[in-house]
This record gives structure tokens, C-alpha cells and sequence, in this order.
């Protein structure tokens, strides 16, 4: 291929550690793979990261050579990620398309030598996978929202306060109190408001209750 090369990084993986070592061709055969491909299809190859008796199963950020990879990625430009094939990227099918879009959500493409379009053509298959991925996604999420939702329940049952600000019940009952007394004598929400700040009860920031403040406290607030 004429013209300029397109910077690419290499990333091998072997699954078991007994076909690691200088023995062993698993990793000479990727690396030549890649190396042929980049070679015919206009790549420059500038690095190599190698995950050694890493499982295909694992997720990729969990890996080691892969989440340095990324490092190098972040520092350097590249964004072409060559592997032997997609079983070398990971052996799941669910993990492989969850990396794959990772790296694509980081502007970086991957291409497997052996199936350059692996990634890129949306078969029945991977978008079955994506759709029950999603799924999972959002029942997790609502289960989480449920079991917090409950737990704001039980706690507002046993007296406490389930979310946000405490109520002036809470706080300052000798307020509530006072407020309801002057309440019930008819005096205004300002009149209240001003016989609060003579006898000494502020806000919290030292400031006096408004008529609003007064207003919420009656109400429950």
C-alpha cells in the first residue's frame, strides 16, 4: 500500500502459561501475523503489548499488558489496535464486544488480522449480545435504585430521615414548637418570623427564619 503507514500498536495474549516461554510459538505466531498483516495493509507498528497466561474471559481493563496499553495509548496518539484474531483479544464473545466498544468509546479501533470487518459488521449475533448486555445493564441499575429506594423506607419508618434536608422537626423542635404556639395566637408568618429572632432562635447560619422558613415549618417541612 502506497503513501503514509498509520501508527499501530500490537497486542498478543496467551490463555494458558503453559504455552508461554522461549519454547513455545504461541506468541511468535501472533507476532508474525500481525506483523504481515501490517505490513500489506499500510500499518507501522510502534509497540507490542503481550498479556501472558491471561485468560480470554478476563475483561481487558482488568489485564495487565492491556491496561498498559492503554497508558501508551493515552501518551502517544496511536489509535490502531492490531490482534492475530478476535479469540486473541478474548475468547468471549460478551468480552469482546464489551472491549471493543470500550476502545471504540476511546476513539480506538481494533483490527483482528484475520477478520479486519470482525468488529465492524453488525452480524444478528453481536447485536443480539449488545442488546442483552444492555439489558442486564439497566436491571442492575434498577435494582440498585429499588434497594435504595428501600433502604430510604426503612430508615424513614424507624424515625430518620430517608434523603435530602432534615426537617426542622428534626433540628430545632423548640422552633416548631414555639412557631405553632405563635401560630395558633394568629400571629402572621413576619410577625412570627420577627418574635423568633427577639427570643434568640436563627437559622443555622445565624441569620433570622423568613416568613417562607416559618411558612415550611408549619407545614411539616
Amino acid at each position: 500500500m502506497a503513501g503514509k503507514r498509520i501508527d499501530a500498536i500490537a497486542y498478543l495474549r496467551t490463555s494458558s502459561a503453559a504455552n508461554v516461554g522461549a519454547d513455545k510459538d504461541s506468541d511468535r505466531r501472533q507476532r508474525a501475523a500481525i506483523a504481515a498483516f501490517a505490513k500489506t495493509h499500510g500499518y507501522r507498528l510502534v509497540d507490542e503489548f503481550y498479556d501472558a497466561a491471561v485468560s480470554g474471559a478476563d475483561p481487558v481493563t482488568e489485564r495487565p499488558g492491556f491496561k498498559a496499553m492503554l497508558d501508551r495509548i493515552a501518551g502517544n496518539g496511536v489509535r490502531v489496535i492490531l490482534v492475530e484474531s478476535p479469540d486473541r483479544f478474548a475468547r468471549d464473545l460478551a468480552v469482546q464486544l464489551t472491549g471493543h466498544d470500550y476502545l471504540r468509546s476511546l476513539g480506538v479501533e481494533l483490527v483482528p488480522t484475520s477478520a479486519p470487518d470482525f468488529f465492524t459488521t453488525d452480524t444478528p449475533t453481536a447485536v443480539l449480545v449488545r442488546q442483552v448486555l444492555g439489558a442486564i445493564s439497566q436491571f442492575e441499575k434498577a435494582s440498585l435504585v429499588a434497594k435504595l429506594r428501600a433502604a430510604r423506607e426503612r430508615k424513614t419508618a424507624a424515625g430518620g430521615r430517608g434523603s435530602g434536608r432534615f426537617a426542622y422537626a428534626q433540628k430545632v423542635p423548640e422552633v416548631v414548637a414555639l412557631v405553632r404556639e405563635l401560630h395558633g395566637q394568629r400571629q402572621s408568618l413576619r410577625q412570627i418570623s420577627k418574635t423568633l429572632a427577639s427570643q434568640g432562635h436563627l437559622t443555622g447560619g445565624g441569620k433570622p427564619y423568613t416568613a417562607t422558613a416559618v411558612q415550611k415549618i408549619l407545614r411539616g417541612g
